[in-house]
């Protein structure tokens, strides 16, 4: 796949012809179309680019590959050369750990686009928050990650003044999920399935807070184990509850031989799930897909003029990977990050500032334009403005729009 290479700085080369500061490095020579020195600021990427969410990771890393080429060929930040590095986290919180250390050591890192998982997110937080390294991911949705435990009882704290996020949270996906259930889709009684990760269980919860909230009964619940495939045993439970629909708190990994197992069992029930199942991957799967649903943040991009652009620009730059679920959104989030650099910049005559990361994070408040989603702008706690959500039905054997809207929280 397309990616330059990051160019290693070593102490040699600080005591002679290349000057390094802790905001970039600067390049001589005739880099970029504009010609003569420009200043190095590399954006790092953390996303499963290996293992079973590598569909998910590959669309968000070369989303932001594009946001940083656009940038560069429009030279949008005079004097400066983006480039993107990188990591692999498989998925784990533990690599994922490694790799915001990799991104702190790195001084020309001055912003950081990801991860996928939320779990992986608790651990790369604070490392990142301790170094003042602004991170944006495009995917995460746990709302403990922004406001604390305390959401749950209307006592939100900003946990990390680093931490920002293009996508939605799981407060807003999970009552959104219930509402189209409930009103829209006229299901009442819901069997209730986490996988018990950190982003499948606070979709879980609150999807049954609203859910009952509504007036739907909740007619069981489980725990299984992401890595399993045999579910069998729970789907022997949900034949016996009448319940209309399953609810999965999980990614499409688990949740695709889990609905396939429940209609191999005689059920005609949907699976619904979040933007975790949301993948082209899912009904690949699945052979008994029809039907499922599933949330995800935002209005398909496919739909929006405003996507156009950066659906063009993609299919013309020949990745093999779809964007799939998370590209637009990483596409904004790595644009974020571009901006802050930009408003950093013009506030320092022109140049990096000495204190390139600080700079770029005091910059964050103030970021918004039009993204590829729609408008971009943070609040109070760093969430996205945009609390809009779709939800997708399989419909011969893709996922189909059915319905846009934010869910009503009281």
């Amino acid at each position: 796949m397309r990616q330059r290479s990051i160019i290693a700085i070593t102490a040699a080369l600080a005591a002679g012809s290349l000057t390094l500061t802790a905001c970039g490095s600067r390049d001589d020579g005739n880099s970029g179309s504009g010609g003569g020195d420009k200043t190095k600021v590399v954006i790092g990427v953390d996303a499963p680019l290996t293992g079973d969410l590598s569909a998910l990771g590959l669309g968000i890393r070369n989303s932001a590959q594009l946001a940083v080429d656009t940038a560069n060929k429009d030279e949008l930040v005079e004097g400066v050369e983006f480039e993107l590095e990188a990591l692999d986290d498989q998925a784990q919180p533990s690599v994922g750990q490694q790799n915001a250390q990799k991104f702190i050591s790195n001084k020309d890192v001055l912003g950081v686009v990801g991860p996928l998982n939320s779990s992986v997110s608790q651990q790369m937080q604070k490392p990142l928050n301790d170094a003042g390294l602004t991170q944006v991911s495009p995917a995460n949705t746990g709302t403990e990650l922004t406001q604390g435990d305390g959401w749950k009882t209307g006592d939100s704290v900003r946990q990390f003044k680093t931490f920002f996020r293009t996508a939605t949270t799981d407060e807003i996906q999970g009552a959104f999920a219930a509402e189209y259930l409930y009103s829209k889709a006229g299901i009442k009684k819901v069997y209730l399935i986490s996988d018990q990760k950190t982003y499948g269980a606070g979709l879980a919860a609150s999807f049954k807070t609203n859910f009952t909230k509504l007036g739907g009964k909740i007619v069981g619940e489980d725990n299984v184990n992401p890595d399993d495939r045999d579910f069998n045993a729970v789907v022997a439970k949900v034949d016996k509850t009448g319940a209309e629909a399953l609810y999965y708190g999980g990614e499409y990994p688990a949740a695709a031989p889990l609905s396939q197992q429940l209609k191999d069992s005689g059920s005609d029930i949907p699976l619904m799930g979040g933007d975790g199942i949301y993948s082209g991957e899912y009904p690949k799967l699945n052979k008994k897909a029809e039907g499922d649903l599933a949330t995800s943040v935002g209005k398909p991009v496919e739909e929006l003029p405003s996507a156009k652009e950066f659906i063009d620009n993609y299919k013309a730059e020949g990745f093999e990977d779809p964007y799939e679920a998370y590209g637009g959104l990483t596409y904004d989030a790595t644009w974020s990050i571009i901006e802050a650099v930009k408003l950093a910049v013009e506030g320092n005559d022109g140049k990096v500032p000495d204190d390139g990361r600080k700079a770029v994070l005091d910059a964050m408040s103030k970021v918004k334009f039009d993204g590829v989603t729609g408008t971009i702008s943070f609040d109070e706690f760093g969430d996205t403005t945009n609390t809009t959500m779709t939800a997708y039905k399989i419909t011969k054997n893709a996922w189909a729009s059915e319905y846009s809207g934010a869910p009503k929280l009281s």
